[in-house]
């Protein structure tokens, strides 16, 4: 009985035995997946941006018609580098200088009016309401003197009630006529009054008229407001322009500005005063220095976009960025000095946390390979590689992207390593 138990156990070892063998030498023959491999590697990184942008001047002198008319000479060339003073073009004013002569006859009109208002009136008026109340006056004195001495003639029988019933009327008749004529002088009086006040207005209004022609007069010669590059001459000559129509545009096009449009991910790696290079694809040859100047504040739509606005200081000696052109701006964020790098490719981003794939040897000795799913921090990235700052160890191989998609524990086969 022992006997039989004892052979069965040996049975069942050696099945068991059989078993593992099989299997572990299927799992050998288990088809692993092709990839390539490298080991980080210490390098020189620099982080840099690249986006598109727009050449801007930084100050320019924005010159626009004040009246309408139509531009009578034109003495420059788009594109000319002229001098303060230098004359561009000249609008055509005949109209606007009638209608000074006009504006300066009616100002002087309206200060005549304001010294008479001021004065009481004019001399004659004040003449006549005076001489008027005067003559008024002096007939009702009369007649009241006249009123008292035939008083006393009744009273002594040398003048008849008659006589002096038609002085009285006289006298009545006289009272009235100087009772209107003293209202008559009291609104004169107001009405000068209210006239100084109309005729200061007046000559306020006429000054401004005046001298807003007068501006417009002076500004039919549009010249040069400082030393600089006349960019931009939209007008010829006999052309209409109508009330702020642009006449020109000039600014000094040696130093420029870039407007880039920095992506919004990107936008936390900028700062100020950070070296930029610029390219042109009409120049592609040709290559501009610059500095950042302005951080962005805000994030804007731009087309499909999200980005932030970097303005950038750039060097145009040679005068060869023009304005409104399209340009390539490559920004120098970050620099470091041999630090562990792996390629780009290599590092995958999920739930905003980066890892990469291991090559770990396999744990049943057959000489096959899997890969370890593991998280790192990176710091700076270059158009190639991201520095590694913890997560990962020299000496430690990293896959690469293949045509399969990479998972945690698949069996692999490291083509570059053998």
């Amino acid at each position: 009985m022992e006997r039989k138990l004892r052979n069965r156990i040996l049975l069942f070892l050696l099945l068991a035995g059989v078993i593992a063998y099989v299997l572990v030498w299927m799992s050998g023959r288990q088809p692993a997946a092709k990839i390539a491999a490298v080991l980080p590697a210490r390098e020189n990184l620099v982080a840099s941006i690249s986006s598109n942008g727009k050449v801007e001047p930084i100050a320019p002198f924005v010159m626009r018609a004040q009246l309408a008319t139509f531009v009578d000479k034109v003495y420059a060339l788009e594109g000319q580098s002229l001098h303060k003073g230098q004359p561009i073009l000249e609008l055509d004013v005949k109209d606007a200088a009638a209608q000074l002569a006009q504006a300066r006859a009616s100002l002087l009109r309206a200060q005549d009016d304001l010294r008479a208002a001021r004065a009481g009136g004019r001399s004659d008026d004040i003449a006549r309401v005076t001489g008027d109340l005067v003559r008024a006056q002096a007939e009702r004195d009369r007649l009241l003197r006249d009123n008292e001495a035939l008083k006393r003639l009744v009273a002594q029988q040398a003048a008849t009630k008659d006589e002096l019933a038609a002085n009285e009327v006289a006298l009545a008749r006289a009272q009235s006529e100087y009772n209107r004529l003293a209202a008559v002088k009291q609104e004169f009086a107001r009405q000068v009054l209210l006239d100084a006040q109309r005729a200061a207005l007046q000559v306020e209004q006429a000054r401004s008229e005046v001298a807003a022609l007068e501006e417009k007069v002076r500004e039919s010669r549009v010249v040069a407001p400082a030393d600089g590059t006349l960019y931009s001459l939209p007008v010829r000559t006999g052309d209409f322009v109508k009330v702020g129509d642009l006449l020109g545009e000039m600014a000094n096009l040696r130093q420029v500005r870039v407007r880039a449009f920095i992506d919004e991910p990107e936008l936390g790696s900028l700062a100020p005063d950070e070296p930029v290079t610029i390219t042109w694809d009409a120049l592609p040859s040709r290559s501009w220095q610059g500095r950042t100047t302005v951080i962005p504040k805000q994030v804007v739509a731009r087309g499909t976009r999200s980005v932030g606005e970097l303005l950038c200081a750039v060097n145009n000696d040679k005068l060869e960025l023009l304005p409104n052109t399209n340009v390539n701006v490559l920004i120098n964020a970050k620099e470091r000095q041999h630090v562990l790098a792996v390629p780009r490719g290599a590092v995958e981003l999920e739930g905003g946390q980066r890892y990469v794939f291991v090559v770990k040897d396999n744990d049943l000795g057959v000489g096959k390979k899997h890969l370890e799913k593991r998280q790192v921090q990176v710091g700076i990235a270059s158009p190639t590689s991201y520095e590694i700052t913890g997560g990962l160890q020299e000496g430690e191989y990293v896959a690469l992207p293949s045509d399969v998609d990479l998972k945690d524990g698949m069996a692999v086969r490291v083509v570059n390593l053998e």
